[in-house]
């Protein structure tokens, strides 16, 4: 990891627990914002420390910006869990066969960036 990238993801990791310092719940309740903030807390931890001996230049930039997409998200919403993708089960390709590998991969493709470490972890 160069020093740039090394303080690139320093500074996402600080900025994140700046966030949920000052946190707000969007329902305005004491215990929610609770367990907002320590939602927030213990998801950067847990992902931080499984992403810590990633080397490979382009996965550290795949993590860095999934990073900066979930910060965005979850200020501009006000929701820190991450939004889930709404797509019918089986309403990408046909429902049998190799187009059934197809359907896989094209759910696959068309997640988005701030889910990619969610669904590793659930």
């Amino acid at each position: 990891m160069t020093p740039v990238t090394r303080q690139e993801v320093l500074g996402l990791y600080r900025k994140i627990f700046r966030i949920a310092k000052n946190w707000q719940s969007a329902s305005g309740q004491v215990e929610e914002t609770l367990k907002e903030k320590e939602y927030i807390k213990n998801e950067a931890k847990m992902l931080f420390r499984k992403n810590k001996n990633v080397t490979d230049p382009k996965l550290i930039k795949q993590c860095i910006e999934e990073c900066e997409a979930r910060i965005e998200m979850g200020l501009h919403y006000n929701i820190p869990y991450p939004r889930p993708i709404h797509l019918p089960p089986m309403g990408l390709a046909h429902k049998q066969g190799r187009m059934l590998r197809h359907q896989e991969k094209l759910r696959k493709i068309s997640k988005p960036i701030y889910l990619k470490s969610h669904d590793e972890v659930s």
